[in-house]
C-alpha cells in the first residue's frame, strides 16, 4: 500500500484536531505538515512538523492538502497547492464569491473538492432533497440549522448547500433560521410545508469524526486524479 502524504491546514481547530487524530492512526496516510494558527501542545507527542500561517512555503511536498480553516487563510493554502501541484480538499465555509471563483479557476490546474459538509449522511440528504422538491412543487421550504456558539457564518455552509439541492429539484427558495449555542456539532432540518401536511428531513451529527472520516476518504480518492472540480458524492458513491 502506498502511503499518501497529506498536509492539514487549520490543524489547531476542532476539525483539524479530529483529522490529526484519525489520520495519524490510519496507515494509508502520512501527515507531513500541520499548519496551525495557535499553539497546539498535543502535536509535540505526534512528531508532526508544525508550521505557522506565514510558513507555508517551508512545508515538505505533499499529495493533498485538507483545509478546515477560516476564509482569511483560504487563499494562501489554495495558492500553495497550485505552487506544489497538489490536490486540495477544503471544508472552509464563508468563502466570498471571489474566493469561490479562484477555486473554480484552480480546478483547471489541480484536482479540487470543496464541500460544506463531509458527512456521508448529508450527501444522501442532498440527493433526497432534489427528489423531494421535484415532487412537492409550490410547497414552502424552511431550513433550520444549529451549531456550536463559536461558529461564525450563518446560515451554515451546509444549510446553503441543502438549499441549493432544493432549488436544483425545482423547489421554492428556502427560508433559513440559525441557532448558535453550546457545543452543538451540527443539526439541519429541511421542512416542506403544504396545505394540511408537512414533511421534515433531518440530519444530526453526533461528533466531528464523521466529517473528518469523510474528508480523509475524499482526500484518498482525490489525490492523483486529473485536474478538475469534484463533488463528494461522485468520489464516495461511484
Amino acid at each position: 500500500m502506498t502511503t499518501m502524504k497529506i498536509l492539514i491546514h487549520g490543524a489547531s481547530g476542532r476539525m483539524g484536531r479530529a483529522l490529526l487524530r484519525l489520520a495519524t492512526a490510519d496507515p494509508r496516510f502520512q501527515v507531513v505538515a500541520a499548519v496551525i494558527g495557535r499553539s497546539l501542545p498535543a502535536l509535540d507527542a505526534l512528531s508532526i512538523p508544525v508550521f505557522g500561517p506565514g510558513q507555508l512555503g517551508n512545508t515538505p511536498n505533499f499529495d493533498v492538502a485538507i483545509d478546515f480553516s477560516q476564509p482569511d487563510g483560504f487563499d494562501a493554502i489554495l495558492g500553495h497547492c497550485l505552487a506544489r501541484n497538489a490536490a486540495l480538499v477544503s471544508g472552509t465555509t464563508g468563502l466570498s464569491a471571489e474566493q469561490q471563483q479562484r477555486l473554480t479557476d484552480a480546478a483547471d490546474k489541480i484536482p479540487v473538492l470543496w464541500a460544506a459538509n463531509f458527512s456521508i449522511g448529508v450527501a444522501v440528504l442532498q440527493d433526497l432533497l432534489v427528489r423531494a422538491s421535484a415532487a412537492l412543487q409550490g410547497w414552502d421550504v424552511d431550513i433550520v440549522e444549529a451549531h456550536h456558539s463559536g461558529k461564525k457564518d450563518a446560515p451554515s455552509g451546509t444549510a446553503l448547500a441543502l438549499g441549493q439541492a432544493v432549488q436544483r429539484g425545482g423547489g421554492k427558495a428556502p427560508h433559513y433560521a440559525s441557532l448558535r449555542a453550546g457545543d452543538i456539532v451540527g443539526e439541519h432540518t429541511v421542512q416542506f410545508t403544504g396545505i394540511g401536511e408537512r414533511l421534515e428531513l433531518s440530519h444530526r451529527a453526533g461528533n466531528r469524526d464523521i466529517f473528518a472520516r469523510g474528508a480523509l476518504e475524499a482526500a484518498q480518492r482525490l489525490a492523483g486524479r486529473a485536474a478538475g472540480s469534484y463533488q463528494l458524492a461522485e468520489l464516495i458513491f461511484r
